[in-house]
């Protein structure tokens, strides 16, 4: 009987730690794209309140990086509200509910 919890106690500590280690590989690595800042209200017509997306070229395609920010508190949307602008945005690469994300976001606008 003791072999059998003993046994159990090594499998689960095993699978914790392998839970864990596979958690370790999913954190968000911090990247620097560039392409066009857009507002996810005005140009997207996504959202109710203003935001931000960042639109990049990959290859063919247009993928939309989702900026986690303060959305129309931000001191770089008057230039991006009302027409796209060329950027470069520098943060944490991720992904909520199926879309690309960039949180603590460090936004240059090309003028």
């Amino acid at each position: 009987m003791m072999k059998k919890i003993l046994a159990l106690v090594v499998g689960v500590t095993a699978l914790a730690f392998a839970a864990g280690a596979f958690a370790e590989d999913k954190k968000p690595e911090t990247k620097t794209l560039e392409g066009k800042l857009v507002c996810t209200k005005c140009e997207l017509k996504e959202t109710p309140k203003c935001g931000h997306c960042l639109l990049v070229k990959d290859g063919d395609k247009e993928v939309k990086y989702y900026i986690s920010d303060k959305g129309g508190a931000e001191k770089y949307h008057g230039k991006v509200c009302q027409e796209p602008k060329d950027a470069k945005v520098t943060g944490k690469i991720g992904e909520k509910d199926g879309k690309k994300t960039i949180s603590d976001a460090k936004v240059e606008i090309k003028e």
